[in-house]
């Protein structure tokens, strides 16, 4: 059973930076997807970044050019770094991995199997 668990994340000045990292356990193999979602307050999850089992990556329009997203299969943790920080940014940020044969993020969210994080907060003032 995979297990994920967060760290990272806090308060930061608008422009400034922060890492996130998501380490796993219990995988078995390393055909797996994996991603970041966030939720701000009064908003739905949304899907923000995703590293597929070929380690191809994917973001949303709304954070392009300021998230990167990495895996590191040695250590199965996941990173999302957050450069360029806005007020808007400020948001529950949740990661989450499944075996999937798409790896999306209506897929991966919509997934009975689906592991999640146990979120962590980050907040950007102005």
């Amino acid at each position: 059973q995979v297990q994920l668990v967060q760290s990272g994340g806090g308060s930061v000045q608008a422009g400034g930076s922060l890492r996130l990292s998501c380490t796993a356990s219990g995988i078995t193999n390393n055909n797996i997807c994996m991603a970041w979602y966030r939720q701000a307050p009064g908003k739905e999850r949304e899907g923000i970044a995703r590293v597929d089992a070929d380690g191809i990556t994917m973001y949303a329009e709304s954070v392009k050019g300021r998230f990167t997203a990495s895996k590191d299969n040695a250590k199965n943790t996941l990173y999302l770094e957050l450069n360029s920080l806005k007020p808007e940014d400020t948001a529950m940020y949740y990661c989450a991995a499944g075996f999937l044969e798409w790896c999306t993020w209506g897929a991966l969210s919509a997934h009975s199997s689906t592991t999640w994080g146990q979120g962590t907060l980050v907040t950007v003032s102005s």
